[in-house]
């Protein structure tokens, strides 16, 4: 695959420097950084961002998370290997990045769940991190950034 573009940044400094920021500073979000990096690697899949889940899979080992649960977070629904707040991250991550999949796009139901594991500051953080990582995967798929040239 070659690139389409260069990266943005060499166009757009500015756009790069937004979205890095709000990447850079998830950690204010008070959500921990394995739940993070689990909703970027699902929502990436969904989207199909190869960049991004290569990407992604260097957060996921500084976040603890084993090969089993990076293997295992498409088919999240059926493994034992994810607790209740992991669960309800990832549903509500699915939910957010198929926004025009439904005419309900996050029913009550999803966001209730999330909201039993997070507080307010959580879930607005999780909204975030998951518009994020969509806008950087649409960027990159649309561009066609190659895997691993960071």
């Amino acid at each position: 695959m070659t690139a389409r573009i260069a990266n943005l940044s060499s166009y757009h400094a500015f756009a790069n420097e937004a979205l890095g920021t709000l990447g850079s500073r998830a950690g204010e979000y008070g959500i921990d950084a394995s739940i993070l990096e689990l909703t970027h690697l699902r929502v990436s899949q969904i989207n199909g961002c190869a960049w991004c889940l290569e990407y992604g899979l260097r957060g996921a080992a500084k976040a603890g998370l084993t090969d089993s649960q990076v293997i295992q977070v498409a088919g999240w629904r059926d493994s034992e290997l994810f607790s209740e707040a992991e669960r309800a991250a990832l549903d509500l991550a699915e939910h957010i990045t198929r926004i025009g999949d439904r005419s309900n796009p996050v029913p009550d139901p999803i966001w209730e769940e999330a909201a039993r594991h997070f507080d307010d500051s959580q879930l607005a953080g999780l909204v975030l991190w998951v518009a994020t990582t969509n806008a950087y995967n649409r960027i990159n798929v649309t561009t066609r950034r190659v895997p691993g040239t960071w």
